[in-house]
């Protein structure tokens, strides 16, 4: 299971009251990764991934794409060992 990794990313923009949790999950869901996303009270949301780390490089790239409703305006994430603490993936 060392093989598996975290990511905790916080994306920032226009990026509440649009959808883009709910498009995370349909596409955490299709790269097989568990974990949730959920609105910050700054704006941002906040995801937190885990499955391997060419699944999670995926789904960061794409939180940054043109993909995501809404308006990215950065994303930042940080890789960490996975903590197995997630069944799937949900909305917060």
């Amino acid at each position: 299971m060392s093989s598996r990794m975290r990511v905790t990313a916080t994306v920032t923009g226009q990026v509440q009251g649009v959808g883009f949790r709910y498009s995370t999950l349909h596409e955490a869901r299709r790269l097989g990764l568990t974990g949730e996303a959920y609105n910050q009270l700054d704006g941002s949301v906040q995801v937190v991934a885990e499955g391997d780390r060419e699944s999670l490089e995926a789904l960061v790239e794409w939180l940054k794409s043109r993909h995501t409703p809404g308006r990215v305006q950065d994303v930042e994430a940080m890789f960490t060992p996975a903590t197995g603490e997630f069944s799937g993936f949900g909305v917060g």
